[in-house]
């Protein structure tokens, strides 16, 4: 979440997705359990004071031309320094009016408190995978035109690597990350650090986002379940009930059979109404590498628990508690089916009360939805599959004169944003406000893993007590939220839908319980694409889709098999010897 004064459905849930989009992750990865306050910082500094802060340290320089010793986190550069590199921006940057790319409040930022001036050799609009920025980037490392920091994706680090253009940051990494900035490095786990890791030398510093953020959940119109008589579900096969009572017994009340028990989108995976969450509940983990009983990492999709998740799916599609249309509509176009009170259940993430829920709520006032944690097919307990949530790495060009000063740029955004030290008006000043989406202009940035789940547990804390003194900016305004819907005073949905989130039985619970009882299953590769991965998967990938979907709307179960068998054949078997090669040498 972020601060902000003026809220739209699409910024606000833009500022929920923003660990996963910034970062270009695929869910999320396992999160650190340890309930640590995410605005604690233990050593940093405040961000408008650079001044010689005791220090014990080592002052030994790492670089040449290192800031004076003092303050190893945020010292002044003195004379300031340039430092170069390029950015990727997308059609949501927007500028306060004067502001450009090149002069904003966090190029100013980093000049007047780091001594730091940023030229960008090259600024390209088109962020997504395949598009204009990393094709630029392509260009650049072809050419070896490099900018001194140089914004990577995990395949384009590998490349730097391997072809020996990076500065070794382990020695800058230690002597200048802020404890605080460590911290937050590490509360995903270790796959962060370890990713941006080639033989025991840290290359690249990653830009970190949240796994646990991505877990699914099960959201149901409990307004339904209380007018058709049912309990929430406890068991896959209590989903499964309370998905026949919403197709079947006229949950609307309109007299017609017009209801569907559960939503799905015609790409299976991510976005609105996606089915990861219920394959999980047959411990099936599609497009996720999992470890199988030897300690080999194997493909999920193709492992026999997936058959029997489509026979499931398969059963549930042919009477009708599946949207018969479901195969050409996306994400968006079940959405609106869910928000003219068509669906009562759906397989969801943690933000979905800000999209499409809202609009449900806004359509029909009476609705009201709440989310659960996923539930098992069997005696087992169902571990949320959540993917890796680093897609962005921030490397050094070899010979740089001051490899530590992207650090010390990180240093500055984090105590900005969640430090002991920021403000509510630190924060409206660099982060969300007015409109704007301030954070965006920082071009070196990383996320805490915790920050949403923190803000659940904080803000819960002092409902009864409506003390909200040891609350952060970001906390406090999403408190206030809750508070003024909870009280009465604001009818706006969107208070709603934070309360959905935020509140003692808002999403965040779901996750709490997850973190807390270590469920979450991430995923067992994070390395960059393998080349077979490069060379066969989107056409596999694309094989998997149209296959499921064609069992489920009726083919037979059988064809799973011949799936497999194709697979593995036309470069699964290759992807997957890749794979286990990475995991034996990482």
């Amino acid at each position: 979440m972020r601060k902000t004064v003026k809220w739209t459905a699409a910024t606000a849930m833009a500022s929920l997705l923003i660990l996963a989009t910034a970062c270009g992750s695929n869910n999320s990865d396992n999160g650190n359990a340890s309930n640590t306050k995410s605005n604690s910082t233990s050593g940093t500094t405040n961000t408008a004071d650079t001044t010689n802060t005791a220090n014990t340290t080592d002052t030994t320089d790492t670089a040449a031309n290192a800031p004076a010793e003092g303050d190893p986190y945020l010292g002044k550069y003195d004379p300031p320094i340039t430092l170069t590199s390029v950015r990727i921006i997308n059609d949501t940057f927007k500028f306060m009016e004067g502001q450009t790319i090149d002069n904003n409040m966090w190029t100013k930022a980093l000049e007047d408190k780091l001594g730091i001036k940023i030229k960008y050799d090259w600024v390209v609009s088109g962020d997504q995978p395949g598009g204009q920025g990393e094709q630029k980037m392509n260009v650049s490392i072809a050419s070896g035109d490099l900018p001194e920091v140089i914004p990577v994706n995990a395949k384009q680090l590998q490349q730097l690597q391997d072809a020996g253009e990076l500065e070794d940051l382990t020695a800058a990494y230690d002597k200048y990350a802020s404890p605080f900035l460590k911290e937050i490095l590490n509360q995903d786990g270790p796959s962060a650090l370890a990713s941006a890791t080639f033989g025991g030398k840290l290359m690249a510093i990653p830009n970190t986002g949240s796994s646990m953020d991505g877990a699914a959940m099960i959201w149901i119109r409990t307004d339904w379940l209380q007018k058709l008589g049912l309990e929430p579900p406890k068991t896959m096969d209590d989903v499964l009930k309370i998905s026949d009572a919403f197709t079947n017994q006229d949950p609307d009340g309109n007299g017609k059979k017009d209801t569907y028990g559960i939503a799905m989108n015609k790409d299976l995976y991510g976005g609105f109404a996606d089915i990861t969450g219920l394959m999980n509940g047959f411990h099936a983990y599609p497009k996720q590498w999992i470890k199988d009983a030897g300690g080999n990492l194997v493909y999920g999709s193709i492992q026999p628990e997936m058959k029997q998740a489509l026979g499931a799916l398969q059963e549930l599609y042919k009477k009708g508690q599946i949207d018969k249309e479901f195969g050409v509509k996306d994400g968006g176009k079940e959405a609106e089916l869910t928000s003219s009170d068509k669906i009562g259940m759906e397989f969801g993430q943690m933000w979905n009360p800000l999209f499409p829920l809202v609009d449900n709520k806004k359509n029909n006032p009476n609705a009201q939805w709440q989310s659960y944690a996923l539930v098992s097919n069997d005696d087992q307990p169902v571990t949320p599959q959540v993917g890796f949530s680093t897609g962005q790495y921030y490397a050094v060009k070899k010979g740089a004169a001051h490899p530590e000063a992207v650090i010390k740029a990180m240093n500055l955004f984090v105590e900005t944003g969640w430090g002991e030290t920021t403000t509510p008006e630190n924060y409206a000043a660099y982060f969300t406000s007015e409109g704007f989406e301030k954070f965006k202009m920082m071009p070196f940035q990383a996320w805490p893993a915790r920050k949403n789940l923190d803000i659940y547990l904080h803000v819960t804390a002092v409902m009864d007590s409506k003390d909200t003194t040891q609350l952060n900016a970001e906390e406090k305004d999403n408190y206030s939220k809750i508070a003024s819907f909870l009280d009465g005073t604001s009818k706006d949905p969107l208070n709603w839908a934070y309360e959905r989130i935020f509140a003692k039985e808002g999403s965040f619970k779901v996750i709490d319980n997850y973190v807390s009882n270590n469920l979450l299953k991430m995923t067992e590769f994070y390395g960059a694409p393998t080349p077979a991965m490069v060379e066969k998967d989107s056409t596999l990938q694309k094989r998997e889709i149209e296959t499921f979907t064609k069992i489920i709307m009726g083919d037979s179960l059988d064809n799973f098999d011949k799936f497999v068998t194709e697979w593995k054949k036309l470069g699964g078997d290759q992807i997957t010897q890749e794979v286990n090669d990475w995991a034996k040498n990482k």
